[in-house]
């Protein structure tokens, strides 16, 4: 059972769409008639899923998403009557998983807030695997400007830079990659 915080400055569109969770299953953990001071409130509220319904979303609705997206990311759920791409792609953009067009109809809930678990889920693993590549691609370059060096200064062969790099993390107990910087930030003080 997921804790949905509902949005929408329609107070008997929200009774409804309160309603439709209940049926499908979800607890309601509070509505609100605006995205304003979203992150105050996630925090206090702690849902699990957002869920919006609006004419169309605005500028300010999608600049608290966003925010929300960085600082904690939850699945968004929009019901919208604006089909604008344009529109669509700025919601998207700020965080949606979900973004359906024509608004809110009960029989549709649970597959659509389904669909942006799911999404988000899977957007969170990818920007995960991005951060760990990136990580690694950014201390690979280290390491090898680390090996450059002791080629450089000590007249090693690559595969004997690696070793001596390998050796010194065994014997500090410490990553290579966080011996590689050391030796790279020590190179640049002393050259």
């Amino acid at each position: 059972m997921a804790r949905i915080l509902v949005i929408d400055e329609s107070q008997h569109r929200a009774v409804e769409i309160c309603t439709g969770l209940i049926q499908a299953g979800h607890q309601v953990a509070a509505v609100l008639p605006s995205a304003f001071e979203l992150i105050e409130r996630i925090e206090e509220i702690k849902p699990d899923i957002i869920l919006i319904e609006t004419e169309s979303p605005s500028r300010d609705t999608l600049e608290h998403l966003a925010v929300m997206s960085r600082e904690m990311p939850r699945p968004v759920v929009m019901f919208s009557q604006d089909g604008d791409s344009n529109t669509i792609r700025s919601a998207i953009k700020a965080g949606v998983a979900a973004y359906v067009v024509d608004g809110f109809e009960i029989d549709r809930l649970k597959p659509v807030v389904d669909v942006a678990i799911a999404r988000f889920e899977e957007y969170q693993s990818l920007k995960q695997e991005l951060a760990v590549a990136s990580r690694k691609l950014s201390e690979r370059k280290v390491i090898d400007k680390a090996k450059g060096i002791l080629m450089k200064t000590r007249s090693m062969d690559e595969d004997a830079a690696y070793a001596t790099l390998r050796k010194l993390a065994m014997e500090r107990s410490q990553p290579l990659g966080k011996v590689a910087a050391n030796l790279v930030d020590m190179a640049q003080l002393l050259l």
